[in-house]
């Protein structure tokens, strides 16, 4: 779509979907990695309503990447209070849409901190089947913590930790760091988060990854997905130099166009490449030994959508006679790009030519105060093109400032402050002509966009004129009426625009 004017547009990103350009796409969801992840949620009455709120916000955007599955990730959630509370059993949910949902629907119980009766129950849960969890697949424990606990925690803690259950914690009050320290996985540093309950973001992705570590160290899956590669990694299985590993791989719509690779039995990575766009794969990983007998494992990824630039083109600095154009993104397969331009109405139009390694160029000798309309076209290596178009606007010639506004400062006096003037101003001209008394004019540097007009009369009203001072070409000034509120009247003022 184009914009329908350039009014006040600033810098907008534009896209086109009439040339059949496709949004850069979210990113795919995270499978194959299989384990129990069990949230610990200080849900007692330390906690206040909004940190609640937010912490489960911070649990959803933990885990929404995820598939969820008796043969991928399965979550609970128990909360700490007087008595320990599930929340849910690990095989409830099984999709995003109703654990997103069930997150929501969590209600704070109030009560105490009782961390410690809270971790003894979790290890109860985390290897139940009246539970819904599974034997023989990695555990995890995420305890969300204000750092407050009323009864000991390091006994129970240690018996999930010998029991294989990898700890994380995430401190969003002053616990005590030995303690904490002590309580999570080693080494700590990849175990334990201090931060405020409002930047529980800026470790979600961080935290994420390391819960990936644990959940899919002893499978084979898939990292650094793009459009046509992916990188398969496997834990360490054969040792043997006369061991290896085969390979194969297809498309899950056409398994018989499988593909097969080997390698010796030292790697425990293979890049795939030359692989179709949006497109899912079955991989097997097959370990062929003479000595043990190793199950096959599997895998199914899907590689992204294909890039495309550009994507979004962007207007900024426009000026009486030019514009910068910038887009996204650059692209290794785009040798070039071009940038057409032409006023509207009208037929004529203007070629620019950039390299294809720059994401900008700056538009010049254009009318003033006139709407373009610009078109960045990608040219591709391999021959195709794809456009984008947005619409961009000149400033007027000697431009004049905006947004004239007045604040009583009392003692009849008023601030008049103003946006700057579009290009090269060389400073602003303020007159204000009084009501009662003699005028005044105030010349100021570009950098100043405030001034203040003293001894105004009580009651009266003052035209106040804004002036930019170009070197060589006059400005255009703007001017208001600002009312002084009579000395009996409440502190304040009025101003109208001048008809």
């Amino acid at each position: 779509f184009l914009a329908d004017a350039c009014a006040g547009m600033g810098s907008q990103y534009f896209t086109n979907t009439s040339l059949s350009l496709l949004p850069l796409g979210p990113q795919p969801p995270i499978s194959n990695s299989e384990g129990d992840l069990l949230f610990l949620l200080d849900s007692s009455g330390s906690v206040s309503y909004y940190e609640f709120s937010r912490v489960k916000e911070f649990m959803w955007d933990l885990v929404q990447p995820f598939t969820f599955g008796p043969k991928d990730v399965q979550t609970s959630i128990i909360h700490i209070s007087t008595t320990p509370t599930m929340e849910f059993p690990f095989d409830r949910y099984l999709s995003s849409g109703t654990l997103q949902q069930a997150i929501r629907d969590t209600r704070q119980l109030m009560g105490d901190t009782n961390t410690g009766k809270a971790l003894s129950y979790a290890k109860e849960k985390l290897f139940s089947d009246e539970a819904g969890a599974r034997p023989d697949v990695p555990k995890v424990l995420v305890w969300v913590t204000d750092g407050f606990s009323t009864d000991d925690i390091s006994e129970p803690m240690q018996l999930l930790k010998d029991m294989g259950v990898t700890v994380f914690i995430v401190s969003t009050g002053r616990g005590n760091y030995l303690e904490l320290s002590a309580a999570a996985s080693q080494p700590p540093e990849k175990h334990l988060h201090f931060v405020d309950v409002d930047d529980l973001p800026i470790i979600t992705e961080e935290l994420r990854d390391a819960i990936l570590d644990v959940i899919q160290a002893n499978r084979l899956h898939a990292v650094d997905i793009t459009s046509s590669s992916f990188r398969l990694i496997w834990p360490k299985l054969l040792s043997e130099e006369t061991s290896y590993y085969t390979l194969e791989y297809a498309p899950t719509d056409d398994l018989a166009r499988k593909r097969t690779k080997q390698v010796s039995g030292a790697h425990t990575s293979l890049v795939l490449s030359n692989l179709a766009p949006e497109t899912t794969y079955e991989v097997a990983l097959i370990p062929e030994s003479n000595v043990h007998y190793f199950p096959p494992q599997t895998t199914r990824v899907t590689t992204l959508a294909e890039e495309i630039s550009p994507v979004q083109v962007l207007i900024s600095e426009s000026g009486p006679h030019s514009f910068h154009v910038s887009w996204a993104p650059t692209l290794d397969s785009v040798s070039g790009y071009q940038i057409l331009y032409g006023p509207l109405p009208g037929n004529s139009v203007k070629l620019l030519e950039v390299d294809g390694t720059r994401n900008s160029t700056v538009v010049e000798n254009l009318a003033p105060n006139t709407t373009y309309l610009v078109t960045v076209t990608a040219i591709y290596k391999s021959g195709q093109e794809k456009s984008l178009s947005a619409k961009a606007c000149t400033q007027e010639e000697g431009s004049k400032v905006r947004h004239l506004r007045f604040e009583d400062m009392g003692s009849n006096t008023l601030k008049a402050s103003w946006d700057a003037a579009d290009g090269k101003v060389l400073g602003y001209r303020v007159r204000c002509r009084r009501q009662t008394g003699p005028s005044s004019v105030i010349s100021v540097s570009p950098q100043v966009h405030s001034v203040l007009l003293t001894d105004l009369a009580s009651g009266t009203a003052n035209k106040v004129c804004v002036k930019p001072v170009y070197k060589n070409q006059p400005g255009k000034r703007l001017c208001r009426m600002a009312r002084v509120q009579p000395a009996t009247d409440a502190q304040g003022y009025k101003h109208r625009q001048r008809a």
